[in-house]
């Protein structure tokens, strides 16, 4: 019988292993982001924006939909973190697609975090990340956009629910 953290690791190596190209369309990061909210709170001498209420926002292939998101930009006003908060009972939630011949990768989470110069995403609490046919589940899910990586983690505390642990299918290229 095999210990939670081996399984755990071993789902982590198999989940690295077994993800398919997710470089997202290169035209994305050029185009202009648009969004609407019910709330804008902008600060430009922090740099931050942060939208509420029914957030809905675009750039290319990549929708992001939140009850909250807050927008960090850098030195040189590039957009470098997005952090989307679900709220209502829903979570928050990111589709892009990968590349012109694939399929819409899509996650979700009660926190979704973007990190722009890095090309990652962080799926945190009820994380769930659909690419392709295969699904990945977990109370985190990071997805590396360029090193073409997922991983994912458990919930090491576990609630009344019981714990989020590391579930995958992966399912095979000739199934319908």
């Amino acid at each position: 019988m095999m210990t939670r953290p081996l399984t755990t690791a071993l789902a982590c190596a198999v989940l690295g292993l077994a993800s398919h190209t997710a470089l997202a369309l290169e035209s994305d990061a050029s185009q202009p982001i648009e969004i609407a909210a019910d709330q804008l709170d902008l600060d430009d001498n922090a740099g931050t924006a942060v939208y509420t209420g029914d957030v809905d926002m675009q750039q290319g292939s990549m929708q992001l939909t939140a009850a909250r998101v807050e927008i960090e930009r850098d030195a040189q006003g590039e957009v470098s973190k997005v952090t989307a908060h679900g709220g209502g009972g829903e979570r928050a939630y990111l589709e892009q697609k990968p590349a012109s011949d694939e399929p819409i990768a899509k996650g979700w989470g009660d926190t979704v975090i973007y990190h722009a110069a890095e090309r990652r995403v962080e799926l945190i609490d009820n994380a769930e990340l659909h690419q392709a046919r295969d699904t990945f589940n977990g109370a985190y899910v990071e997805y590396f956009l360029d090193r073409r990586q997922v991983q994912a983690r458990s919930d090491d505390g576990g609630d009344e629910d019981g714990d989020q642990r590391v579930r995958m299918t992966l399912t095979p290229r000739d199934s319908e």
